[in-house]
């Protein structure tokens, strides 16, 4: 069984984190906090000075020396909410569920995570079980592309890392996750009026059209996702617009079919411009790599067994979205995503479960002693 933990201190510390804005690059004021409560439970507090949040707040960075030999922990939550993010209230529904009251987020991503690491934490310092050292890492603009995870300090290390942040129940743990890219480009046509001499211009806006409804896009396997989500150019409805600029990504949990779809993106832009007298320049960044864990790794092992012992129900599962896990384990920190209970996440709808808030606390306290005994 999971630690007991106080389900009245958890709930309202998860209420005081969720209206405290922290859009992000704006985390500061929630930084200073953690890191206010972080000293007071006796661990070693840092800021790392990442991410771009104002007045250089960053990751914040906390550690807690072991009292026995065992796997080096690290759990991550980060302190970052998409909009509408600012001056959230949160209802506890008479069903046990918490709301956003108006018309925002919850922020339920990703502060139930981050108040059930405290949790975890002040039962480990109040009851003093038998652990290995534990660091805990806050990041700061998750939401902007895992900016925060990938600036970290290069000296934070771990054996087994957890990073709290994926919807789902407790007990469902992510061991796959996509790698990304990003692609940008510009179609450059040549401009001239609409009315007069519209036969010596190139409309790139229409060029951008047809290369766009040639791509495979949207499901293109079970593995690989593709989209256009940008688009934007002309000047005047009387000029015939001589360039447009498109962002799009790619996805898939196969590094070499997602470098394989890009690629034919990117040639279908180059290709249809080039035929039609016009000219594309295409950038593909690559935003972070994927991950994928084996069930006899021992960061899964310990996720399945802690998740048993607090009664719950494990389930490995697969994300078509990228976390901090994915930046962790690019770094060599073998990282599970953890499910937190949270679900609608990025809209007014966003909810999390008082019990599943409890359940994910108990599992932290689970992970902890069972790595403890390791």
């Amino acid at each position: 069984m999971g630690a007991v933990v106080n389900r009245e201190r958890l709930l309202n510390e998860f209420l005081e984190l969720v209206r405290i804005d922290s859009v992000s690059g704006q985390e500061r004021w929630l930084g200073e906090l953690l890191k206010g409560r972080l000293a007071d439970l006796g661990l070693s507090v840092t800021e790392d000075g990442a991410g771009g949040g104002r007045e250089g707040a960053g990751n914040v960075i906390a550690h807690l020396p072991g009292r026995v030999a065992g796997p080096h922990l690290l759990f991550c939550a980060h302190m970052d909410t998409v909009e509408p993010g600012r001056g959230i209230e949160p209802v506890v529904g008479a069903d046990g569920i918490i709301r956003p009251a108006g018309k925002t987020i919850l922020a339920a991503d990703d502060k139930a995570g981050i108040a059930a690491i405290l949790e975890a934490l002040r039962w480990v310092v109040a009851e003093k079980p038998g652990h290995p050292a534990i660091t805990v890492v806050f990041t700061v603009c998750e939401e902007t592309g895992l900016l925060g995870a990938k600036a970290l300090d290069a000296s934070v290390r771990a054996d087994l890392g957890f990073v709290l942040d994926a919807t789902g129940r407790p007990g469902e743990v992510v061991v796959r996750a996509p790698s990304q890219d990003k692609i940008t480009a510009t179609v450059y046509g040549r401009a001239a009026h609409a009315g007069v001499n519209p036969e010596d211009g190139v409309n790139a806006i229409y060029v951008a059209a047809r290369a766009i409804a040639a791509m495979p896009l949207g499901r293109i396997d079970p593995e690989t996702t593709a989209n256009i989500g940008i688009i934007s150019g002309g000047k005047a409805v009387n000029i015939v617009p001589d360039n447009v600029y498109l962002e799009g990504e790619v996805r898939s949990l196969k590094s070499a079919r997602r470098a394989e779809h890009t690629a034919l993106i990117c040639r279908i832009l180059e290709e249809t411009a080039r035929g039609a007298g016009a000219r594309a320049e295409v950038q593909v960044e690559l935003l972070y790599e994927g991950f994928d864990l084996r069930e006899s790794e021992p960061v899964v092992r310990i996720a399945q067994e802690a998740a048993r012992r607090c009664g719950l129900q494990p389930v490995l599962t697969q994300s078509g979205g990228g976390s901090d896990a994915n930046i962790l384990n690019a770094r060599g920190i073998p990282t599970v995503n953890l499910a937190t209970g949270m679900e609608k996440v990025h809209t007014t709808e966003e909810q999390i479960a008082v019990a599943d808030l409890v359940d994910l606390a108990r599992l932290v306290t689970a992970i902890i002693s069972l790595a403890g005994k390791a």
